[in-house]
């Protein structure tokens, strides 16, 4: 394999075949403002934007909070089972078009079951989606319900009661929404909880956090993934701990730039992360909101940070091995990405 790229479209052709699996994609972000309008007609849901064009205008972030104000907004066009199914099938059909062939797909239901939408219309309405994703395209998945930090962990404890029916569809618990004063201790028994009912536990940690709070996700939530983790770079303890327990980062390198959590793209810490041996991944977050899917995610990283095919292999291969897919899956997704290198 010729580790270098003759040209921008040389590489961009590279990742447009590379198949990947997506760890960090919060389906309620992948709300485009095409369908914002669509289901607020559909629902009667009167939203403060007159056009798709003003829609995008107010995707102007300076930082975390800012963001998360019009992506609540957003969601409360979100009602019946038939919308999360629209939105799912929608996100799936531009994964499956840039060689994703396993998502991880966070939902936030407190955002939905606090507007008086019931549990069981949120899963199922998901659900079905990448349910039809796989008989008819192969396209695995697994879901991951992410508690509001903001929100207490009794608010944490009562979403997980209401969960308790739907475990079979559900492969594990996140932490997502405002990171700065709501550190990953103040979940570590609804964490302790789900972990002795059998799920995956991931959080986010190290976006706009410190690295205390990585370490609290890796101490006290004892979690088998770190989204985001940016922040860890600056404790060289830290990260060599991440590499030698072979910790997964599930990075978003639009997502950070959007946020202003980097100001350039060419100051990113993915090739330093990769360098120092840690397992980091490429993920989009919140794709409609921070401007690209996972393939242009991929080149606008690889560009900004000129990464070679050995990277970008990397990579894709680091998206598998740090899925909650069985060793048996991870070994053919493997093989398909050797094969295509």
């Amino acid at each position: 394999m010729t580790d270098s790229f003759a040209s921008a479209d040389e590489r961009a052709a590279f990742i447009a075949g590379l198949p990947k699996a997506e760890l960090h994609l919060h389906i309620e972000g992948s709300l485009e403002p095409e369908l914002m309008f669509e289901l607020a007609q559909r629902n009667g849901v009167a939203i403060p934007f007159a056009s798709v064009e003003e829609v995008r205008a107010a995707y102007a972030f300076s930082n975390l909070q800012d963001f998360l104000d019009i992506y609540y907004q957003g969601m409360g066009v979100l009602r019946t089972e038939q919308d999360f199914h629209d939105l799912t099938v929608a996100y799936l059909a531009r994964a499956r078009a840039d060689g994703v062939r396993h998502v991880e797909i966070f939902f936030d239901p407190q955002g939905h079951t606090m507007r008086g939408i019931a549990f069981e219309t949120i899963v199922t309405g998901i659900t079905r989606a990448l349910d039809e994703a796989h008989a008819k395209h192969g396209m695995t998945s697994k879901l991951i319900l992410s508690f509001l930090r903001h929100l207490s962990e009794a608010e944490a404890e009562a979403t997980l009661d209401e969960a308790l029916p739907f475990l079979d569809r559900i492969a594990g618990v996140g932490l997502d929404s405002s990171e700065v004063g709501h550190p990953p201790s103040k979940f570590e028994r609804v964490f302790a909880r789900a972990r002795d009912l059998g799920l995956k536990l991931v959080a986010h940690a190290g976006e706009e956090g410190p690295p205390a709070y990585v370490h609290e996700a890796l101490d006290l939530l004892k979690v088998d993934r770190i989204d985001h983790g940016n922040r860890s770079l600056e404790d060289p303890a830290l990260v060599a701990r991440l590499v030698s327990e072979g910790m997964t980062l599930t990075v978003c390198p639009l997502s950070n730039l959007k946020l202003c959590v980097v100001d350039d793209l060419a100051d990113h810490p993915l090739k330093t992360m990769l360098d120092a041996g840690l397992a980091a991944t490429v993920n989009s977050d919140d794709p409609s909101y921070f401007g690209g899917y996972v393939n242009a995610n991929y080149r606008a990283v690889a560009d900004a940070l000129d990464l070679s095919k050995a990277d970008l292999v990397t990579l894709a291969r680091n998206s598998f091995t740090g899925s909650f897919l069985s060793e048996i899956d991870k070994a053919k997704h493997l093989e398909a990405i050797d094969a295509y290198a």
